[in-house]
This record gives C-alpha cells, sequence and structure tokens, in this order.
C-alpha cells in the first residue's frame, strides 16, 4: 500500500491531516482522529482504521473525511487537540488511546466517541458497562496487562542461561503503572530464577543510555515495555539491541518487522480496523450506548529469523510452531 500524505499545519506540529480532508465536500460526514503518537508511526494503524471504515461502505475523500490531530508523543497537548476537534463539530471522534480517550471524554459528552484502549475501559472511567457502554464512549479494549510477564517467560525459553533481564520503560507514560508493572515481572522474574534490572528512558540520549547500562551489567534479554514514543523510535531499538547482543521482545509486530527480535502480544492492525467498523457504524446512525464494547483477546507471536541468526540463536521447534509469523 502506498504511504498516505500527511500535511502538518505550520505554528502547530501536532495537527496534521491529509489532502483528502481538504476536500471535504459540503455537508460530508467527518471523524476526528486524535491520537497521542505521530502520524508517520501510525501510517499503517490509519490504513487499518480506513479499511474498517470501508467495510461499512466509507471511503476517506468520497463520502467521508478524517481530520486528524497528533499530539507526538507529548500527551500533555490531548485535551487542547480534544477541544479543537470538538469545536469543529465533527459526526464522530476516534480517540487512539487511552489518554487520547480520556481527554476525549472530557472534551464532549454529546459526540459519540469510539476509543482503542490497552488499560480497563471501566477502570479509567470511559464507560460503566463493557456491554452496554452508556453516553457517547464506545470502542476496543486489548488486554496488555499481562504482556510484559509473559514476554519474560518467551525470553526465558528462548535464552535459559540469561541470569540477569532488563525491563525497559518510559515513566512518561500516562498510560503506565510503573510500579505495578514492575512489581509484576520481578515477582515472574522470582519464580523463574532471573533479576530483573529496570531501566527508564524518555528520549533518544536515554535510550542509548539504557543500552549502554545493560552492556556494562551483562545483561543477558531484554523485555520492552509497550509505549507510544518507544513505537517511533522502533529501528533505532532494535538496532541497538542487535549491536549489543542482546536478544529483546517487543509488544508489537511493527518491531520485529524492523529488525527486532520477537514480538508478543495483540495486533494493532486488528484493534484499528474493528474500531474503523465501529465508526462506520456510528456513522450509519448507531449510538455509542448500543456498541458493547469490543475485548480483543488474539495475540500473536512474531519472529524474526534473520536477527535470531545473527545473534547466534537457534530457535527451539515449539517457536516455529507457536509462532504466528516468522520473518525470513
Amino acid at each position: 500500500m502506498k504511504r498516505r500524505e500527511f500535511i502538518t499545519l505550520l505554528g502547530g506540529a501536532a495537527v496534521a491531516w491529509p489532502l483528502s480532508a481538504r476536500a471535504q465536500q459540503p455537508g460530508m460526514p467527518v471523524i476526528g482522529f486524535l491520537s497521542g503518537a505521530s502520524s508517520d508511526t501510525y501510517q499503517p494503524f490509519v490504513a487499518a482504521f480506513t479499511e474498517g471504515l470501508k467495510q461499512t461502505d466509507y471511503l476517506e475523500g468520497r463520502n467521508v473525511a478524517i481530520e486528524y490531530r497528533w499530539a507526538e508523543g507529548q500527551f500533555d497537548r490531548l485535551p487542547k487537540l480534544a477541544a479543537d476537534l470538538v469545536d469543529r463539530r465533527p459526526t464522530v471522534i476516534m480517540a487512539s488511546g487511552n489518554t487520547a480517550a480520556v481527554a476525549a471524554k472530557r472534551a464532549t459528552a454529546t459526540i459519540p466517541i469510539v476509543f482503542t484502549s490497552g488499560l480497563d475501559s471501566i477502570q479509567i472511567g470511559l464507560v460503566t458497562s463493557f456491554n452496554r457502554p452508556e453516553g457517547n464512549v464506545t470502542g476496543v479494549y486489548t488486554l496488555t496487562g499481562e504482556m510484559p510477564t509473559k514476554s519474560l517467560e518467551l525470553l526465558h525459553e528462548l535464552v535459559p542461561a540469561a541470569s540477569g533481564i532488563g525491563l525497559l520503560l518510559n515513566p512518561t507514560n500516562p498510560n503506565l503503572s510503573e510500579s505495578v508493572v514492575v512489581k509484576e515481572v520481578e515477582a515472574a522474574a522470582h519464580t523463574l530464577g532471573k533479576q530483573i534490572q529496570v531501566l527508564e528512558a524518555s528520549t533518544d540520549a536515554e535510550i542509548d543510555a539504557a543500552f549502554a547500562t545493560l552492556a556494562r551489567l551483562r545483561a543477558g534479554a531484554l523485555v520492552i515495555v509497550a509505549d507510544v514514543f518507544y513505537n517511533s523510535r522502533r529501528e533505532r531499538i532494535a538496532a541497538l539491541a542487535l549491536r549489543h547482543a542482546l536478544p529483546s521482545i517487543y509488544a508489537r509486530r511493527e518491531y520485529a518487522v524492523a529488525g527486532g527480535l520477537m514480538s508478543y502480544g495483540t495486533s494493532l492492525s486488528d484493534i484499528y480496523r474493528q474500531a474503523g467498523v465501529y465508526v462506520g457504524r456510528v456513522l450509519k446512525g448507531a449510538q455509542p450506548a448500543d456498541l458493547p464494547i469490543v475485548q480483543s483477546t488474539k495475540l500473536e507471536l512474531v519472529i524474526n529469523l534473520n536477527t535470531a541468526k545473527a545473534l547466534g540463536l537457534d530457535l527451539p521447534p515449539s517457536f516455529y510452531w507457536r509462532a504466528d509469523e516468522v520473518i525470513e
């Protein structure tokens, strides 16, 4: 698929929408797309979202327009971006991610909102029930809470001799309860006889420093906790892991495609496609309160065989038949 062209407005790097939005016809419904990420990083998921719209007979630029707002990893900008979208009176708002969803809900109680979320949407106050969301909000909820511990187990299976394992996370991520993640991973590590070295990084320099620290500590493997900023640096992170000969596991398939050893987690493409379907149903007149929260439980294991060979790893046969995808 050809890359979608985006326009970034002068004086507002977090505001962008494609050329088709500019050609909006009078009376055409408008989708407001709000995300804490960046447009270049999320292009594959925007494509999945528009594929979901297509399944409900909506084509961007033909019978629906989309206005995009990207916070570029600066989550504190989301409330202002959400308010700007609300002022433009879109037909429906697509809120990408937990923080964007919360910002959108706080900005409007009347415009329908469809969200994607990696946290329990009841606990973070988006809805009161999965089956009957009530209000103006519904969406797709993906189970991600146990991913770091399951990733640790996969690393242990692949490199059982690694006694020390790094855990890299972004302390500025508002969706991350650092203490909970660390406690759960440390408990799992104790069961496996491993020691966890927690490293924090929220800038490029800190990512480089984290890998230097892991090399100095002679860590045997690394778990990367899912994060929007890390997603935008996936090629850099995968290259650093290979340079330091550090077997690493990630939460998204896109890391393995970028050269990471392996990933284990939910399929974001499936999640955004489903969100597109829900937005299409709202455009056709469905009320969010009548659309139950979709709970995405599909998990995929993706292995980059070239990276495994470069690291000198012999994958156990069980990894081949369990993998959803092997990149060669």
